[in-house]
């Protein structure tokens, strides 16, 4: 699973590098300057070291080559109505960034370098057009090549972030696998961070619906399952659950990785948003290599570190301990995936020492998913935390079991029944209460819940509406 160019890209320049241009006629025919096809000329089809000399002895004019110059178009301006010049000039600079540093530098020093590019990126709709691919390959290297970031880089981004959010929203993975290795490429700085996850409707989304589908929790799949700690789909050779292929997977993983250095801005809007705790410890259980068991490991350590007192309890509630003492039993021989396994068992290990049974079940019901967890059926739990539950942060435990029971749950119905449950057990603990988880909505919900189809929601609602029946003719 190395960085190498996706297939699909590889075949696509190498078609380009071998097709004839008739050169000479397209200076007649106005489509690129005498000077413009010299300078092409001078470093196509010579050896790499020939070609690095060339760039390095004159990079001011392969500057104005490619990106223009004051009263100077681009080539790329200049041959804007030619498809074929267009794609070979963008193939031709892909080589040259790929191995000239120095010119990444000098054409990220002009005022406008992206100019030339982003009207490229619109060139079509169709994902597999040739030039908006072959441009954001340019402007990945040009970007992501950059010493340090800048304020044209950050203003260009969003645009090209757009672009590759359309690829990564394909059912073709070798498209999904560019969109991503060229995200990988722009992820090396902090500024880019910060935009990607600006941005992450279309950025992070669709990594995340690639990663739950080789969860097996794609869009129609089960959300409980990533609660549940059962494997869920069967390793095929070469990919996981949804068709998701290995070096997908890693290259995606490798992604958020890098995104993972930002944990203190991102940790907990990654869990609020996409359940990344639970999502990531399920794909730990299926992890078919070392090298996307050590990702995960990586950047759950980032981000639980980062984010202990929120992110710790659901870790512990989404099982992640247990798997790590199964991982450590295995044989590794990467040794960082070793030292980052042993520093997040440690971290983990602290944090269970100090949990209370109300703290776990505290986090499960922050966490906004339930599942029949001990306490849930544990009268002594219920006898001994039903008030601190009520008056926890001013309430904030029961509006957030109202919230939780709001939604019709239609892949996992039993969170409802679980509601239900601790609804009625806190009425019938502290019924003087009730009045307070009246205001929130819960009694005229469970009443709902009596008319649903799922026999084991009916009989939770049946028995929680009970504890309020049973002091109805007292006094509120």
């Amino acid at each position: 699973m190395s960085l190498d160019p996706p297939t699909y890209l590889s075949s696509l320049q190498n078609n380009i590098r071998a097709r004839p241009i008739p050169w000479d006629g397209a200076v007649r025919a106005g489509t690129i300057s005498e000077d413009q096809l010299s300078k092409i000329r001078a470093v196509d089809k010579v050896r790499k070291e020939q070609r690095k000399q060339i760039i390095e002895n004159d990079l001011e004019s392969y500057k104005t080559l490619f990106v223009g110059s004051s009263g100077k178009p681009s080539v790329l301006e200049s041959a804007a109505k030619s498809a074929h010049v267009v794609q070979y000039v963008l193939v031709l600079l892909g080589d040259l960034l790929g191995g000239i540093p120095t010119l990444s530098a000098t054409l990220s020093n002009h005022p406008d370098p992206y100019k030339p590019f982003l009207p490229l990126l619109a060139q079509s709709s169709d994902p597999e057009s040739p030039i908006p691919l072959l441009t954001s390959t340019v402007l990945a290297s040009m970007i992501g090549g950059a010493s340090k970031s800048s304020e044209k880089a950050s203003a260009a981004l969003p645009k090209l972030f757009s672009y590759l959010s359309t690829l990564t929203l394909t059912a073709d993975g070798g498209l999904q696998d560019i969109a991503v290795l060229q995200y990988s490429a722009l992820l090396r700085g902090k500024k880019s961070r910060e935009l990607f996850w600006k941005h992450r409707s279309e950025t992070i989304q669709p990594l995340i619906d690639i990663l739950r589908a080789a969860a097996g929790v794609g869009s129609n799949g089960d959300p409980a399952t990533l609660w549940s700690g059962a494997p869920s789909v069967r390793n095929v050779e070469g990919s996981l659950g949804g068709g998701v292929g290995l070096q997908l997977l890693y290259h995606v993983l490798l992604v958020l990785w890098q995104l993972s250095f930002e944990a203190e801005t991102v940790g907990e809007g990654l869990e609020d948003e996409y359940d990344i705790i639970p999502l990531y410890t399920q794909l730990l259980r299926l992890s078919p290599k070392e090298k996307t068991t050590r990702l995960l490991v990586s950047s759950l350590y980032n981000l639980l570190s980062m984010n202990k007192q929120t992110l710790l309890p659901t870790a512990t509630l989404a099982r992640l301990p247990a798997l790590l003492q199964n991982i450590n039993g295995r044989h590794l021989t990467d040794t960082d995936l070793q030292d980052d396994l042993r520093n997040l068992t440690d971290m983990l290990e602290d944090h269970t020492k100090t949990q209370t049974t109300f703290d776990e079940y505290a986090a499960e019901v922050n966490s906004g998913h339930l599942r029949w967890s001990p306490p849930h059926r544990s009268s002594t739990f219920w006898a001994e935390n039903a008030r601190r539950i009520l008056e926890h942060e001013k309430g904030e435990l029961p509006k957030k079991l109202a919230e939780i029971m709001s939604k019709p749950w239609d892949n996992d119905k039993q969170v409802l029944a679980i509601a239900c449950n601790d609804v009625g057990n806190l009425v019938k603990e502290v019924p003087e209460k009730r009045n307070q988880l009246e205001r929130l909505g819960l009694k005229t919900r469970v009443m709902e819940l009596m008319a649903e189809k799922e026999e084991t929601v009916r009989w939770e609602s049946l028995n929680a509406l009970s504890g309020w029946l049973r002091y109805s003719f007292e006094t509120k």
